[in-house]
């Protein structure tokens, strides 16, 4: 069947934050020669975040090399760099139960840094600038879904507006708690960790050496990720997450007790802790869909996965899978096929479940591992983490794992 069905958009993308707005920009680049570029739609509920060089956003990706050549390829990332993109060259990672730890080192794979500790202000507002110079998408913003109607032709969708829109194609990047998902009925295995995380920016007495530091605690782990400095004060960004008691406790402290339990969680290493922002706190549960895609319909990022913050890969999962995604389409529009026809959606969910699901499966080890008080486990955990710190061809292969090469 011809890719040019009568409908006002190939595509309809659910969601404009950051995996959205680059699954957007990503299809607008597809062309074919003879054939005119897609028609993409961009629907997001909530106004675009504005990124403010005064402020630090509260919530941060820690962006592999792998999802950085993505942006490369879409030309925002300099525009990302422009605003606030934090380099970080070392991870510090140690167990509090013991002497267990390890090290890694750009260095050690000869490269310039690790990652980079973006904001989600400054990545989002910087796609959402690279989405309204597309001529090929349309972003409506902000703008309510109210109704949809699916046949086998295409899928009708109703805004608040009074608008309806037809599309071969919907693609739901509306997050974690998916609207689309509910309505269309996929099937997902959810469990709470009956923990909860605390972000925040905090000021340090010492410099973060532009590493990223992680304690793991039994209550759960501490990751302090570094930013730039902002008038000469040193910043970092943390992710605290804690047994729904004990993070509920640290919520309810002032601002001065909170600093004083954070330099002893994170045992000083960065000094003390002088100030923090605003705190906010997230329930941390895991879910995964049973099914990314069912016709005319798929699923992307954190709306078919959400994972642990434990090792910050969420959001580099959700990029991954716009790239897949984006590159199944185009396979499909060069040959006019329909953009929307369940084969093709299923080769996408073939490419991306595995890799998902492995991520997944690694966070809930590495949760249970941290919070075993078995001695015996504690031990083989410390004798674990020091061993493998020692053996550089291993240690290698998990830095480069760490950033997607």
């Amino acid at each position: 069947m011809s890719s040019r069905l009568n409908c006002d958009f190939d595509v309809v993308i659910v969601g404009a934050g950051a995996v959205g707005s680059a699954a957007a920009c990503l299809l607008s680049q597809i062309n074919h020669q003879g054939q005119s570029p897609l028609k993409i739609a961009l629907i997001e509920s909530q106004p675009a975040p504005n990124f403010t060089v005064e402020k630090v956003d509260p919530r941060v990706a820690a962006l592999t090399e792998k999802t950085r050549s993505i942006f490369q390829q879409l030309g925002i990332w300099d525009a990302v760099k422009a605003k606030r993109a934090a380099a970080y060259q070392a991870m510090n990672v140690w167990d509090a139960e013991g002497t267990g730890r390890i090290t890694f080192d750009c260095r050690q794979v000869q490269q310039p840094n690790l990652g980079h500790i973006v904001e989600n202000s400054a990545l989002v507002s910087s796609l959402i600038e690279q989405v309204e110079q597309q001529p090929n998408i349309e972003l409506f913003c902000p703008s309510t879904i109210t109704d949809y109607l699916l046949d086998d032709h295409a899928l009708s969708i109703s805004l608040d507006s009074g608008q309806t829109v037809t599309t071969q194609l919907l693609i739901a990047a509306d997050g974690a708690n998916s609207a689309v998902r509910e309505h269309f009925q996929f099937a997902t295995k959810q469990w709470d960790y009956q923990q909860k995380a605390i972000v925040t920016t905090i000021y340090t007495e010492q410099s973060n050496q532009k590493t990223a530091w992680q304690r793991f605690m039994p209550t759960g782990p501490l990751a302090l990720l570094p930013l730039d400095d902002i008038e000469g004060a040193h910043c970092c960004s943390i992710v605290w997450s804690q047994d729904t008691e004990e993070a509920e406790r640290l919520m309810a402290l002032d601002d001065d007790a909170f600093c004083q339990a954070l330099s002893q969680a994170s045992e000083h290493c960065l000094g003390k802790i002088l100030k923090t922002e605003k705190r906010h706190m997230i329930p941390l549960r895991q879910s995964h869909a049973i099914d990314y895609v069912m016709p005319r319909v798929a699923l992307l990022g954190d709306a078919a996965h959400s994972i642990h913050p434990l090792a910050g890969q969420g959001a580099n999962l959700g990029f991954s899978d716009a790239l897949v995604l984006a590159e199944e389409i185009a396979s499909a529009y060069k040959r006019q096929l329909d953009l929307g026809d369940l084969s093709l959606l299923k080769r996408y969910q073939r490419r991306r479940k595995p890799e998902n699901l492995a991520a997944m499966a690694a966070m809930e080890g590495f949760k249970r591992l941290f919070g075993a008080q078995n001695s015996t486990i504690r031990l083989i955990r410390n004798y674990g983490l020091s061993a493998i710190n020692g053996l550089g061809a291993i240690k290698n292969k998990l830095i480069k794992q760490a950033m997607g090469l």
